[in-house]
């Protein structure tokens, strides 16, 4: 196994156990002070901090990962990790609620931090050693992204779990033990240098990407918006509402998650690759997008009509049907951001890129609670089909082109 391969397989594991928790942390939050009679807007509140420090945190993330190097950026997402725990933890139940959730909102701020630094270093990990890689970008990437997000169902299941089992302070505490572990493990295996080079000296610099890289990241913008305006808060609540227990909301939302990793991970087969890399995988975009798009449309219609279908199974089996286009796109854009960013200043590229992509979820969350309150769950599948629509309109316009020296070497071969 070359070196390229080792430090990948291990950034992958780290990433692995970080995202479990952080999954778990998700639904952990939710349940917990939707039991406590919190309203779909104040959960949605809750997250704000959470989604607007994922911003800040893969700007900066991909400028300090390539300054210093990526383990240490892993090492201060996990660490910032470990501290949104313990504080989340020290909520004390007789506080008002005005003081509770500036509480949990400061908590998840850090935690939104940590995930996003930890995921932007781990990202550009992929680029990092790329180049060792013969070829296998796509595949990567996808195997990458795929099995993360597997491991976020799990930890959705995860969380519910443990709030039965353990309770809330208990289950943080041992999110936090698992956090602990990764992070000693990580420093131990993965060397110092890795994805470290000459960092952006000045603002202007920093944001002077390419127009696909810049095409990409709105592209993101709207389509993680179109998918949290309904899966953040509507989808859970209009379940619970229904009548389903949290460990059946959790456990359909974490089969869901499982199922988009499966796909994302083996989104290579399904879609035609080409000799430079970009062209089919574009147009492949594009197919996927308006796909997309038509899934929520649709499925508002019958909504509406509750005369002829039980709702809350109609919103399961659409969600499903979400999940094969929504799956194929992210791990197309997952692989066409590292086709467009710079191999000397990968990290701040895909900080860029994800950087959007929090600011896509920040928006829609802040439109579920709203929506949801204001239209119930068909209002959600509106406003995400309008989100959709522009993410669509994007795709037409990303470059068939890059330049030859930002892509690694063998990187976009089709593979054998």
């Amino acid at each position: 196994m070359t070196a390229g391969a080792r430090h990948y397989l291990i950034v992958t594991a780290s990433y692995w156990g970080f995202t479990l928790v952080d999954g778990a942390l998700r639904m952990l939050v939710l349940f917990h002070f939707f039991r406590l009679g919190y309203s779909p807007f104040t959960l949605a509140f809750l997250f704000l901090l959470y989604e607007f420090a994922g911003i800040v945190a893969n700007l900066s993330g991909g400028w300090f990962a390539t300054r210093y190097g990526i383990p240490r950026m892993l090492a201060v997402g996990q660490g910032l990790q470990v501290a949104g725990l313990f504080m989340l933890s020290a909520l004390d139940p007789g506080w008002t609620l005005s003081w509770s959730v500036a509480w949990v909102v400061a908590a998840q701020g850090i935690a939104g931090l940590a995930k996003d630094f930890t995921k932007t270093a781990s990202k550009s990990a992929i680029k990092a050693t790329a180049a060792e890689g013969a070829g296998q970008l796509f595949k990567w990437v996808a195997y990458f992204t795929g099995s993360k997000n597997a491991m976020k169902g799990v930890g959705f299941f995860f969380g519910g779990l443990l709030l039965e089992v353990l309770g809330f302070r208990g289950a943080l505490w041992l999110m936090a033990a698992i956090i602990g572990v990764i992070f000693l493990a990580g420093m131990a295996l993965l060397p110092r240098q890795l994805g470290k080079a000459k960092a952006s000296k000045t603002m202007r610099e920093f944001f002077a990407k390419s127009r696909g890289v810049n095409l990409l990241a709105a592209a993101r913008v709207f389509m993680f918006g179109a998918r949290e305006v309904w899966f953040m808060v509507g989808v859970p609540v209009f379940l619970y509402a229904a009548g389903w227990k949290f460990l059946e909301v959790g456990g359909f939302l974490a089969a869901w998650t499982i199922a988009y990793g499966l796909i994302q991970a083996v989104a290579p087969s399904l879609v035609a690759r080409s000799a430079d890399g970009l062209s089919k995988e574009i147009n492949h975009a594009r197919l996927w997008a308006g796909l997309l798009f038509a899934v929520p449309v649709i499925l508002a219609l019958m909504m509406r009509d509750n005369g002829l279908w039980r709702p809350d199974i109609v919103l399961v089996v659409g969600l499903s049907i979400f999940g094969l286009p929504f799956a194929v796109n992210s791990s197309l854009h997952s692989y066409l951001i590292l086709a467009y960013a710079g191999s000397k200043k990968a990290a701040e590229d895909v900080g860029f890129y994800y950087a959007a992509n929090a600011a896509g979820r920040l928006i829609g969350i802040l439109l579920s609670g709203a929506l949801y309150q204001a239209g119930g769950v068909v209002a959600c599948l509106l406003g995400s089909a309008a989100m959709l629509l522009i993410c669509w309109v994007i795709t037409f316009f990303l470059p068939h082109s890059a330049e030859r020296s930002t892509l690694p070497r063998n990187a976009m071969r089709p593979a054998a």
